[in-house]
């Protein structure tokens, strides 16, 4: 997955903010068993996405806020 940028996530609604966290998070499990079964080519990926679910829950954290 590309790296998420933060201002075409602050043009999403708090509910598709939301959506995208829980896709990230189920794709960083996903990632995390790859990992472990050692099917994964690239470890880098695991760290990218914990960065892209950190970005939106910042965004959405600011839009609660505000």
């Amino acid at each position: 997955m590309a790296k998420l940028k933060v201002k075409d996530l602050q043009n999403l609604t708090p509910d598709e903010l939301k959506e995208k966290k829980d896709g990230l998070k189920k794709e960083l499990f996903s990632l995390r068993l790859q990992a472990k079964s050692g099917k994964l080519e690239k470890h880098s990926t695991i760290r990218s996405t914990k960065r892209d679910v950190a970005r939106v829950l910042t965004v959405l954290t600011q839009k609660e806020r505000s």
